[in-house]
């Protein structure tokens, strides 16, 4: 585990008012320079050390498309665990959106590798009901980009307020139809985060990953977050060791939902109805 060598600001509250606003409005928001370039480049590299392991043994990697992938991990896979999940910018935002009882229920990435195409417009699961019958949000998805995201490297592009869509015409809940297309498309606004740079958004707004027309992979790591209410755990298999346990903050451990055991397991990742629809990789 690592320390964040100079300790980020807590967000002013008129600052954090801000942001959840846009949250709600918008389903995504964007924040600078969390991290250092120094700590996102060991994250980079326990992403590629955990994609190499992945890769090398029957399904630790499910595909997102041709050339995109995407694996499940286990938290102490990751030396910043504590930095990320710490952040006094992403708990702020966590307790005002999800409530003071929100719980890590993911941890993981995807990697487009040279070659992906454009995804399909979807959202990550189906629309709770919280969300369809109250307007709540329950849960969250923090990413945090490995490298320096270029035009040609297939960046991330969402379509603001879709997190409200009605899902009901959505195949599976999650895809919608193509005659929409053009709409997402229209609304649609391409991310270009930088080393350091994280953001924060509800998983139900609708987004795709691009077509990667460069040479190099763009690693993205995925932290889950859900409300109480929320079931989004069950489809993750995130475990802890005894001893991480123990070393970790009782801050971190108030929230991290998941088995404690003596050894981990290599996760085998669950072939969803996403992997399916949008195509196995090579």
């Amino acid at each position: 585990m690592t320390a964040h060598r100079t300790a980020p600001a807590p967000l002013p509250a008129e600052e954090l008012a801000a942001l959840t606003g846009r949250l709600h409005q918008d389903g995504v928001i964007g924040l600078p320079q969390a991290f250092t370039r120094e700590w996102v480049r060991r994250l980079d590299e326990d992403i590629a050390t955990a994609f190499a392991d992945a890769r090398g043994r029957e399904g630790g990697a499910v595909g997102r498309g041709p050339n995109r992938y995407y694996v499940e991990i286990h938290p102490e896979q990751v030396r910043g665990f504590v930095d990320l999940v710490s952040h006094p910018w992403i708990t702020a935002v966590a307790e005002a959106v999800l409530g003071a009882e929100y719980r890590i229920v993911e941890v993981g990435f995807d990697v487009p590798l040279a070659g992906a195409v454009d995804q399909p417009w979807h959202r990550d699961f189906p629309m709770p009901e919280e969300t369809s019958r109250h307007r709540r949000l329950n849960s969250l998805a923090v990413n945090v980009t490995a490298v320096d995201t270029e035009p040609d490297m297939g960046p991330f592009e969402i379509a603001p307020g879709t997190h409200w869509d009605d899902g009901a015409g959505f195949e599976h809940g999650m895809f919608p139809p193509r005659e929409a297309y053009r709409r997402y498309h229209d609304l649609a606004v391409r991310k270009f985060p930088r080393m350091g740079d994280i953001s924060i958004r509800s998983a139900l707004t609708v987004h795709r990953g691009t077509a990667n027309h460069s040479a190099k992979s763009r690693p993205v790591l995925v932290l889950g977050l859900d409300g109480p209410g929320a079931d989004n755990g069950a489809r993750h298999d995130t475990a802890v060791t005894r001893e991480f346990w123990a070393a970790l903050p009782e801050a971190v451990r108030a929230h991290l939902d998941c088995p404690i055991v003596d050894t981990l397991r290599p996760i085998t990742q669950k072939h969803t109805i996403e992997g399916l629809v949008m195509g196995a990789s090579d």
